[in-house]
């Protein structure tokens, strides 16, 4: 999707040089040959560059007068400033009262073409940082970390998808990842140049939530608020967790995706856009609607393609390439050399049930980081991952079944344990039986018929070949 670049030049035959330049390259423009017409143009719908000549005939305001009002209501938007009649002392007042750069006319192409990029990836990128901050760790990635079936199937839906302008209901437990699908399906989408914008819906009260979607019209109080669904126009909108949002603003969203415009709160102006939108939801949408909390319109709009993230409990064989990953990330931004995690580190934080999913996964990591016992050359071991875990909650350190097979004779107890054991490595494989075989040292039809001997249910063993 290309960027939205406005042209303010009084010569007719300039902005049509420039536009001709910037279309050839891809990009949408739209033009204005004066300060009414410019500022107009930004009230529609905030663009994601500005090109300003300094000197406008027949205009209100010059171009340095525009550019305070732009940074002044606008903050974030890019300006570049032209000018035929430039000094050194215009530059650099340009750039102090905040435009990106100044460039003389005649201008070469390939100077204009290059500053452009650098202001546009410049500014995406701030806007990036920003809203990743607001989703899990995990969600930097332009590709999901894991090898397992479960997390193979979200790739092969993401792969189906990615490249349509569809829209996408991400569902899937708390913390389990889909903030990260969503950045993923934005990375190989032809809008990937765009913004990708978050919505934390969760974060926001009823009287927010409503600014924040579509912005507020400026007034003499107070400067224009751009909503995220115009910072996203020509990107991608992450709704996450969309279902903490209110019946009310349910409907007016219903009425954005059928349409695709807007009035900002307080505003008389229509805004179009066009922006992708996606979507998070950790509860049941289908129980919400039965009760009156969701409209039914709206999910069948947001849920054109369905994206079921699996728990972490279903994927542990993703958990040592996750805490690795996870290690080397948390290092990196503290300063730190990562800590090796040892094999038996590495089963128990296989073993344990992750409520918290992902996101338990990475603070419990970044806590080993921190608190493991040992120097950054030591290896951490499975004792310190019960402790970061928390014993009171812990599944790596004890066997729940102790006690009682304390009391068994010895060849059930030994049955009871063996049980134990190879169903806790099936999990840890994901239920891949030639690998749970070579890992516990069986020939993979004497495992077969350990299981069936032991009770195990077929259903734990299903997935034999998925991994092979």
């Amino acid at each position: 999707m290309a960027y939205d670049i406005l042209i303010v030049d009084d010569e007719a035959d300039i902005r049509m040089q420039i536009a001709g330049i910037l279309e050839d390259e891809g990009y949408q423009t739209r033009e204005a040959s004066n300060s009414s017409d410019a500022l107009a143009a930004v009230a529609n719908r905030q663009p994601s560059l500005m090109i300003l000549d300094v000197w406008l005939a027949n205009s209100e305001y010059d171009g340095l007068q525009i550019l305070e009002i732009v940074r002044r209501d606008h903050p974030t938007l890019p300006v570049v400033m032209i000018s035929g009649h430039g000094t050194f002392d215009m530059a650099v007042n340009a750039t102090k009262k905040g435009a990106y750069d100044f460039i003389s006319k005649p201008f070469k192409t390939d100077v204009l073409m290059l500053t452009i990029e650098r202001a546009l990836s410049e500014a995406r990128l701030k806007h990036e940082n920003e809203s990743l901050r607001k989703l899990s760790p995990y969600a930097v990635l332009d590709d999901l970390v894991g090898k397992s079936a479960a997390i193979a199937e979200v790739r092969r839906g993401i792969d189906k998808v990615a490249q349509t302008d569809s829209r996408v209901l991400i569902a899937g437990p708390p913390g389990s990842g889909k903030g990260a699908v969503a950045r993923v399906l934005h990375s190989r989408s032809l809008r990937k140049d765009g913004r990708f914008v978050v919505l934390t819906c969760a974060s926001l009260t009823e009287s927010t939530l409503e600014a924040a979607l579509f912005g507020v019209e400026a007034n003499a109080d107070r400067r224009r608020q751009i909503g995220v669904l115009e910072e996203a126009h020509g990107g991608t909108l992450l709704l996450d967790e969309v279902a903490d949002m209110d019946l009310a603003t349910q409907q007016k969203i219903v009425r954005v995706l059928h349409s695709r415009r807007f009035q900002r709160i307080g505003g008389d102006n229509w805004v179009e856009v066009n922006t992708r939108v996606l979507a998070t939801t950790s509860q049941d949408l289908t129980e919400l609607i039965a009760a009156g909390r969701f409209r039914e319109d709206l999910f069948y709009r947001l849920n054109v393609v369905p994206l079921q993230v699996p728990p972490l409990s279903e994927r542990r064989e993703d958990i040592p390439l996750l805490a690795t990953y996870f290690m080397e990330r948390s290092a990196a931004a503290k300063g730190r050399s990562p800590r090796a995690l040892s094999s038996d580190a590495l089963t128990a934080l296989q073993g344990h049930d992750w409520p918290g999913n992902v996101w338990e996964l990475a603070n419990v990591v970044e806590r080993l980081l921190l608190m493991a016992p040992g120097g950054p050359q030591d290896p951490v071991r499975a004792d310190a991952v019960a402790t970061a875990i928390g014993s009171a909650e812990s599944t790596v350190s004890r066997w729940d079944r102790a006690p009682e097979v304390m009391g068994l004779p010895l060849r059930e107890a030994r049955e009871a344990f063996e049980r134990e054991y190879l169903v806790f490595h099936l999990a840890r494989f994901g239920g891949n039986i030639s690998r749970t075989a070579e890992f516990v040292g069986m020939d993979r039809a004497a495992l077969h018929r350990k299981l069936k001997g032991l009770g195990v249910a077929a259903s734990n063993r299903v997935k034999q070949d998925v991994a092979d």
